[in-house]
């Protein structure tokens, strides 16, 4: 991709995903065409979008009047003709990725950025399927509700040159998302696989009866995760250490953090253990509208949103 400005993008797939990539795209001012070649596509992507641009827009910081337009193709080879770049959403499975990406290539103007939406696939394996240009395949992996949390993670493959790769970055950085840069090709990039430690000992402290899943919930959510919403893990821990920040507070709690650690469970997720989860996930929600949760945290995460950008501290 050329350092040109970015006026369309085109948007393979339009699942979940991909239809809240064209909620952001549209809300930033890019035209954007989409395709996705399942029954009823087309409908599920206009549904999505009269729930979702309204906020995408909000967080743009511009008014409807605005927006990009959006226009739905029929192929692949259409969506991608006349594009400045392309965000790829389709089925996390690598063979049909791959033939998605046999066509984007093929049909995609030279030096287009061809990024996937995908959560855990390695860029450098999904570059075999380009043979036009593999070093334009990278990965740019957004976060669910993709269309307000403003976090991708940008991963370069083994093709991918530094200069491709930052102008993904900025390109994400341009239309308000927050990217970061992925220096290694690691199953579940940064993010899934900081979500995965956590996970494996809520399941553990399950596994264990030390907890609840209600509980587990309850003190992440009304504990450290208020304070990880607002500056992260790692300068939470640099602001509890005072004034010494994160070399006083490693010298102090850096042994029993050590200890902490080792004593970690490795569970294993047998059917006894996703039964307990899934039994007590359904005693948490007991008596609540699922649909009416999903919009509170939305309007909150709009809401957290906009109080961040407010400061002018925040890292």
């Amino acid at each position: 991709m050329t350092r040109s400005r970015v006026t369309t993008v085109a948007v393979v797939g339009t699942g979940v995903i991909g239809a809240a990539w064209a909620a952001s795209f549209l809300a930033a001012g890019l035209d954007v065409v989409a395709t996705d070649p399942a029954e009823g596509a087309e409908q599920r992507l206009l549904d999505s979008l009269r729930r979702t641009l309204d906020i995408a827009t909000e967080l743009s910081g511009r008014s409807a009047a605005d927006r990009g337009d959006l226009r739905v193709v029929g192929s692949v080879a259409e969506a991608v003709h006349d594009a400045d770049f392309v965000q790829e959403s389709g089925p996390e499975r690598l063979e049909h990725k791959g033939a998605l990406l046999v066509e984007i290539d093929s049909f995609a103007r030279p030096g287009v950025v061809v990024a996937s939406s995908t959560s855990g696939l390695a860029p450098s394996a999904l570059q075999k399927f380009a043979a036009v240009d593999p070093g334009r395949v990278l990965v740019g992996h957004p976060f669910d509700p993709a269309h307000i949390v403003p976090l991708v993670e940008v991963v370069p493959g083994s093709a991918t040159t530094s200069e491709l790769a930052q102008a993904a970055v900025d390109f994400y950085r341009s239309v308000g998302k927050k990217p970061v840069l992925v220096r290694a090709e690691l199953p579940g990039h940064i993010t899934n696989r900081l979500q995965a430690a956590l996970w494996r000992e809520a399941y553990s402290l399950v596994d264990r009866g030390v907890a609840t899943v209600a509980d587990i919930d309850t003190a992440i959510s009304h504990g450290p995760g208020l304070r990880w919403a607002i500056v992260g893990p790692l300068t939470a821990q640099h602001l509890s250490g005072g004034q010494g920040g994160m070399r006083h507070l490693l010298e102090h709690l850096g042994p029993p953090t050590q200890k902490w650690m080792d004593d970690l469970g490795e569970p294993q997720l047998t059917a006894e253990l996703a039964h307990k989860l899934v039994a007590g996930m359904d005693e948490e929600m007991n008596g609540i509208d699922q649909a009416e949760l999903l919009a509170d945290r939305d309007r909150l995460l709009v809401d957290i949103m906009r109080l961040k950008r407010s400061s002018t501290n925040l890292p």
